[in-house]
């Protein structure tokens, strides 16, 4: 495990130094020996893992994948807030750089033709793969997710997408809502699946194309969970019993906290089952019993993602390509449960800022495995034999 210190900067450092090694090899090296790049990018996801040290997560496979990792304890996104530390990220330059603090901007055409790390290794003789949300949607992916620069093939967006964020939570009414919390059944909602799902399903079908390529692939598969809303499949609720679900150890606003320093989490604030607890804004509380039912979602959220990561994983091994594949997984930012009166991203604090990083690399970290074994079979998080594993030593 790596002492404090470490910082997202790693992630370009280590995957452009793969691709370095590869455009000065030896003329006679076929391109086939280069190490291929699985990056797994996450939404809202803070280190709320069993391989960080919490207790209560059911993380079995992304603790797998850390146990035969580098593990960075102290890596912080450049800001909170999607857009701007995902450009940051795939561009390695500063928010400050690329101008882009918001959605509202594509810094190829605001700031500089900044080259992505994505597009280094399309440069350098690599198929490059978007699947999900790897850069932000919108205007500041310029409504392409940067392509053609970044990405060999059209990136992937998972069809049910469009269904985030309409009525398709059930109320305890019977009715369908908008809501923050929306544990689903996957059979009842429009098209049976989830973007999640699709993306790893996506993903395990071009890892499965990429096995018999004669080129190296750089495949960046995008989560959406656990970012808002918690719509997730129903069963995952179980994990983890409200009775269980501690408050946030600091859930109070600090006294002499400035105005500027704090967000009023109007993002979850617009969902039906969040408006109907009538909070004054922008200070005012959530009721002990709904902040315990948020947490419990957000972690039903992580443990569903991680059952996604353990498929995706398990893929690799089944395609006798874990002994040739990097893999990196981190994420945009974390998330504030409760800590400080906030619900959200957007601040400064730690829980908005640190973020889980992860690299494995084949022959380094972990020892290649022996023919027939796997390194990641997949593992049930409601297996009560899944238990947390420690990372490797460094």
């Amino acid at each position: 495990m790596l002492p404090p210190g470490g910082g997202l900067l790693w992630l370009g450092l280590v995957l452009g130094s793969v691709c370095a090694s590869v455009g000065s090899a030896a003329p006679g090296n076929s391109a086939t020996d280069a190490l291929n790049v699985l990056l797994i990018i996450v939404d809202d996801l803070r280190p709320s893992l069993g391989c960080y040290g919490d207790k209560l997560i059911r993380s079995p496979n992304m603790d797998q994948l850390a146990s035969h990792s580098l593990l960075f304890q102290n890596a912080f996104a450049q800001q909170a807030v999607c857009a701007p530390s995902r450009v940051s990220l795939l561009t390695g330059r500063r928010p400050d750089t690329t101008r882009l603090y918001d959605f509202n901007s594509y810094w190829r055409a605001h700031s500089g033709n900044f080259s992505t790390i994505p597009q280094y290794f399309k440069e350098n003789g690599y198929v490059t793969m978007s699947v999900g949300k790897v850069f932000h949607p919108g205007v500041s992916s310029n409504h392409s997710d940067d392509s053609p620069y970044s990405w060999s093939v059209p990136p992937y967006h998972p069809s049910s997408e469009k269904y985030e964020n309409t009525k398709t939570c059930r109320g305890p009414d019977g009715e369908l809502h908008a809501n923050l919390l929306c544990p689903v059944d996957v059979a009842d909602v429009p098209e049976g699946t989830l973007p999640d799902k699709q993306s790893t399903e996506q993903a395990i079908r071009l890892l499965g194309k990429m096995k018999t390529s004669a080129s190296p692939f750089f495949l960046a598969v995008g989560y959406h969970k656990p970012h808002i809303p918690f719509r997730y499949p129903k069963e995952f609720q179980k994990l983890y019993p409200l009775e269980n679900i501690t408050l946030a150890p600091d859930p109070q606003v600090p006294a002499s906290l400035p105005p500027v320093a704090y967000n009023p989490w109007m993002d979850i604030r617009r969902r039906e089952d969040v408006q109907a607890l009538n909070l004054s804004v922008p200070y005012g509380l959530i009721p002990a019993d709904f902040q315990r039912k948020i947490r419990q979602s957000y972690f039903a959220c992580v443990s569903y993602l991680d059952t996604q990561v353990g498929h995706l994983l398990s893929a690799l091994d089944d395609l006798q390509l874990a002994s040739s594949t990097i893999v990196a997984l981190t994420s945009d930012h974390g998330w504030a449960l409760g800590e400080h009166g906030e619900w959200a991203k957007y601040s400064n604090f730690d829980v908005t800022t640190r973020v889980p990083l992860v690299f494995y690399v084949p022959g380094r970290t972990a020892p290649l495995p022996a023919a027939g074994d796997k390194l990641f079979p997949y593992l049930d998080p409601f297996d009560s034999i899944s238990e947390s594993v420690e990372p490797a030593p460094v």
